[in-house]
């Protein structure tokens, strides 16, 4: 049986490099995204790739990592950074995505594609988590999934679509197969209890978390 084969794409959004951080990236591979190569040193992680095109790395930056082969691109194309970096990952056999500085950031244009690529990209069939080290994002699509999230954490479920038999355990406020429309704020805010669990039988969504905000427990 093929093991999984983790990748930590380095974006360009807010990190807070904490220890849950660095335990999600322990042994992965790692391929930066222009200005995310900022998060590598606090990490630990050093990058096999660099791709981009480089409009937002500052310059000290470029000269640390003069040793990390580049793939450069024109700042007029078709696809982001993190969408180059990440393909060039499966390219390389990725199963698994630790999309790191996914959220926050300068461009919130940014922040909703990488939100938005990642539910495609688990239609595609691979496992990825999003986290700033303030928050974290899991897909959800049919099926169901559990979390190993602490106790007190709060967390929503953000649909991308109507959602069908939407079923959530563990959380303060739990649903048993409920039809939520798209845009809907029924999702919004719970707080997780014990070892949670969400299930889905139609639509499209992420599980959004705040793993140390405990302030709604």
């Amino acid at each position: 049986m093929k093991s999984d084969l983790t990748f930590a794409i380095l974006l360009g959004g807010a990190l807070v490099p904490d220890e849950r951080v660095r335990t999600l990236v322990q042994g992965a591979r790692a391929i930066a995204a222009d200005g995310g190569m900022a998060h590598a040193a606090a990490l630990g992680l050093k990058p096999e790739l660099w791709v981009g095109d480089f409009d937002s790395t500052a310059d000290d930056l470029l000269a640390r990592h003069s040793g990390v082969p580049r793939q450069a691109f024109p700042a007029e194309k078709n696809f982001t950074d993190g969408e180059l970096a990440v393909e060039e990952a499966i390219a390389r056999g990725a199963t698994r995505l630790i999309l790191v500085g996914a959220f926050q950031g300068a461009r919130t244009d940014h922040a909703l594609a990488h939100l938005m690529q990642a539910v495609t990209l688990a239609e595609r069939g691979l496992n990825l988590v999003l986290t700033s080290g303030t928050e974290e994002a899991v897909p959800l699509l049919p099926g169901s999934l559990t979390l190993d999230l602490p106790a007190g954490s709060l967390m929503s479920v953000i649909g991308f679509s109507d959602l069908g038999g939407l079923s959530l355990l563990g959380v303060k406020y739990p649903l048993q197969e409920a039809d939520i429309a798209f845009g809907a704020s029924r999702t919004i805010s719970n707080v997780v209890t014990g070892p949670m669990t969400a299930s889905l039988q139609s639509g499209r969504a992420l599980v959004l978390a705040r793993p140390h905000d405990f302030s709604g427990s």
